[in-house]
């Protein structure tokens, strides 16, 4: 009984995935963004944190800058969470993230419930535990470091930006990291090397880099880090092989929702 409710749950989140008045036509990407942001606040030396609780429901977390835009994903998921009340949010919104990777062409994450919900503000983390778009190699070292991750698992998880596209009205940035921003692929490891990339300062004094030739695609400050000597060997092993990235990729995205979480 229980598989076969998030097995029902699971087809509610992929009917509303295609959605034609939505960015590149599928709230995918979003739903990716909202479960890894609700989960990589964790820290491993203080234990808190991650995607228990589902504190972004909470005023301090959803106000981080780091999460603007966020409320358009849990504003969609709402009337999933009240067909289903029994799933936690937390469940939910992780969930969402493991069901739009796979829609949009992506592995197999795996995913278990058992989040549960809190309204107790003295647990929400403190904001700027996300990664900072702006900075360098050594600042991307210390966040996923912070949460557990090795330099591979980092790189791994920075993938995701094949998906999606920044907004300026939210995270500060504008454009898409490749040309296919509804699809799960390999092309944001492609992009980052073979790219002649041009620095570009926004009109809100952020700095981005677009693609010299097109301008089509851009890369943020901290997806150049990846090409620092730390990182850019797996960058060239996930460019090479789809099949590795999609493996590690889908290890990493599932330690991601798993942190924090304490289950009975």
């Amino acid at each position: 009984m229980v598989n076969f409710y998030y097995y029902e749950v699971r087809k509610e989140i992929s009917a509303i995935i295609p959605n034609s008045e939505w960015d590149d036509g599928s709230l995918g990407p979003l739903f990716v963004r909202l479960a890894w942001h609700a989960s990589g606040t964790y820290d491993k030396h203080s234990h808190t944190g991650g995607s228990n609780g589902s504190t972004m429901r909470l005023q301090t977390e959803a106000d981080d800058p780091a999460n603007a835009g966020l409320k358009y994903a849990r504003d969609f998921l709402e009337p999933i969470k009240q067909q289903f009340p029994e799933i936690s949010y937390a469940d939910l919104w992780t969930l969402a993230g493991v069901v739009a990777i796979k829609d949009l062409g992506g592995p197999d994450v795996p995913w278990k419930s058992g989040r549960k919900d809190t309204n107790d503000e003295s647990l929400v983390p403190p904001n700027g535990r996300l990664p900072d778009a702006e900075k360098g190699a050594d600042h991307v070292e210390s966040v996923f470091n912070r949460m557990g991750f090795t330099d591979r698992e980092t790189v791994a998880l920075i993938g995701a930006h094949s998906l999606g596209r920044c907004h300026l009205d939210r995270s500060g940035y504008d454009g898409p990291w490749t040309r296919t921003p509804d699809k799960f692929t390999n092309m944001f490891y492609h992009h980052l090397l073979k790219t002649e990339w041009k620095e570009v300062k926004l009109q809100n004094g952020n700095i981005q880099y677009v693609d010299s030739r097109s301008g089509e695609i851009i890369m943020l400050p901290a997806d150049l880090a990846l090409l620092d000597d730390r990182f850019k060997g797996h960058v060239q092993d996930f460019a090479k092989s789809k099949q590795a990235f999609f493996q590690e990729f889908a290890q990493a995205y599932g330690k991601l929702l798993e942190l924090g979480v304490k289950r009975e």
